[in-house]
């Protein structure tokens, strides 16, 4: 029978009796596995509470539904505000013109909530730039190619991506439409459809805002927006 001098010694006797010599790499292996998964999960609940932290970033309000307040009008559209309705039309000798936001923003999801007056041709400018270095989700009915409310446009390019369901607009009603811009991906949502999922490498910032087309087809144009929110994105 085997005599101890000491607690000790039992324990260090016992730990030689459970865990043999040939158990103490695989006993390591074993240690740096469980490290290694605790550090990825910890890695894991970081990104997802970033990632929440993003998708429930409050939306703000560009249009306060009174005045002109952090817009700029540019052209010679005619732009007014009545009973909290944003409302554009064609001005003088059928002028086009564009109503821009005064800040720039990058990533982020946009809200507009509009209706259209017909035959139009109007759209939502976003990382607008210029005139030329900027890209639209589209408002109108283009027939060659045909092209519906909710297509992308880009100025260098043409379309982008086309919407040829006219039936997600509402002709005679409001229209939500969706605007998410993230890196170089671009979607469009109308009325809850997607109908744009490119990735395009224009500009990746710039101004927010409504366009009025010239043309003497659209004389009778009205686009009128009660709605505009944004929220920002974590890329």
């Amino acid at each position: 029978m085997r005599c101890f001098q000491d607690e000790n010694q039992a324990r260090g006797f016992m730990v030689k009796v459970l865990l043999p010599a040939a158990w103490k790499p695989l006993l390591m292996r074993h240690t740096l596995a469980i490290l290694l998964l605790i550090f990825l999960l910890l890695v894991a609940s970081t990104d997802a509470t970033a990632g929440e932290a993003a998708a429930t970033a409050k939306s703000v309000s560009l249009f306060n539904g009174k005045d002109f307040t952090g817009w700029q009008q540019e052209g010679h559209a005619h732009w007014e505000v009545h009973d909290g309705i944003l409302i554009g039309r064609q001005g003088p000798h059928q002028a086009a013109g564009d109503l821009l936001t005064e800040d720039a923003f990058d990533d982020f999801e946009l809200t507009v909530t509009f209706k259209i007056v017909w035959p139009a041709n109007s759209g939502v400018w976003y990382r607008y730039r210029s005139a030329q270095e900027a890209y639209q989700a589209d408002i109108l009915e283009y027939q060659s190619p045909l092209a519906y409310t909710g297509s992308l446009y880009r100025p260098e390019k043409m379309f982008l991506a086309v919407n040829e369901d006219p039936k997600l607009v509402h002709r005679q009603g409001w229209n939500e439409l969706v605007i998410r811009a993230t890196g170089n991906r671009h979607q469009i949502f109308l009325n809850g459809k997607q109908t744009a999922d490119v990735r395009d490498d224009g500009p990746r910032q710039g101004r927010i805002g409504f366009q009025v087309h010239q043309g003497s087809q659209f004389s009778k144009m009205r686009i009128l927006v009660k709605e505009v929110r944004i929220r920002k994105l974590a890329r």
